[in-house]
């Protein structure tokens, strides 16, 4: 099984990312996969209809993987990172996830809307208008309120706001500094404040859970963000709405971001189509790494059957 990783940062950092680009590197060499890793810009994307088997790659042809997995959020190469993956499904390559998933979830408003219309829970969410209308937000969304760049990740680009002076003031200095950003303004659930869930999920079968708990006195709970992680052990309530949020996003390999809510139970933060695990091995007993390449296996057997029987 021949499979490719998209990332454009030196493998050997010392991030959460290049940490786990190393995982895959070495579980695969132990599970007998042919792994190899490249950015995206070392792609260059010819169209036609005759080479449909080879990609080029540093401007030699390459014959194409089995599978595809992308592990550079949009938000960093922007379109052409896209356009790299789009190139690989078309000629037939299977992607994990797929780009019309990435671009999806990557629109947290977009998120919002997709999972709304499902019916399933989240908070109430307001997509930014300057001059912002402050009294809207107020009635509508309330006081705190949670501030979100469209595109972050890993917990950059989020502010909890406490008051309407710290509120006026950020909106002011990005109306000075920037005001093409997009941002969304995100009801606030006080009661989950500093912790949150992380549910890994792979092919709509939970992995494992996490709780991850915010530095004394912090608002994000990420791991990448310096936040602990501990093993949660969810009911199947709250793990059939993470399948469901996976599956309503069409998403293959899942990070969901589960909120508490004052009345118990859970609603959804966000979803994630690059969800690190760095943190989830530490807190679990998984192997994410085996997990996907055994998800990629068994659909490379089902696909190989399949053409055999045609």
């Amino acid at each position: 099984m021949k499979v490719w990783i998209l990332f454009s940062e030196d493998i050997e950092a010392p991030t959460n990312e290049a940490y786990e680009i190393r995982r895959f590197m070495t579980i695969g060499r132990e599970m007998g996969v042919d792994v190899k890793v490249f950015a995206p810009e070392q792609f260059d994307l010819l169209v036609n209809d005759e080479e449909r088997d080879t990609v080029l790659i540093n401007g030699k042809p390459q014959e194409l993987p089995d599978f595809l997995l992308p592990r550079t959020p949009p938000v960093e190469n922007g379109y052409f990172s896209l356009a790299v993956i789009r190139q690989l499904e078309q000629m037939g390559v299977h992607v994990y996830n797929d780009s019309a998933c990435i671009e999806a979830v990557a629109d947290k408003m977009h998120t919002h809307q997709i999972l709304a219309a499902k019916g399933l829970p989240t908070p109430s969410t307001m997509l930014a208008k300057f001059p912002v209308d402050f009294e809207l937000i107020k009635e509508h969304i309330g006081f705190p309120v949670v501030v979100k760049t469209l595109l972050g990740v890993n917990g950059t680009g989020v502010f909890l706001i406490e008051s309407d002076e710290a509120f006026h003031d950020l909106m002011n200095l990005i109306e000075e500094t920037n005001p093409d950003i997009q941002l969304i303004f995100q009801k606030y659930i006080a009661v989950s404040k500093g912790r949150d869930l992380r549910v890994f999920i792979v092919d709509g079968k939970v992995l494992a859970c996490m709780e991850r708990r915010a530095k004394p006195g912090g608002f994000k709970a990420n791991f990448s963000q310096g936040g602990s992680v501990n093993e949660f052990k969810l009911d199947k309530e709250t793990e059939e709405l993470a399948i469901k949020t996976a599956e309503v996003l069409n998403i293959q390999i899942a990070g969901i971001d589960l909120l508490f809510k004052e009345d118990g139970g859970f609603t959804i933060c966000e979803a994630n189509t690059f969800p690190g695990f760095r943190g989830l091995e530490k807190a679990c007993d998984v192997n994410i790494p085996e997990a996907v390449y055994n998800s990629m296996r068994t659909k490379l057997e089902a696909r190989e059957k399949k053409s055999k029987t045609a």
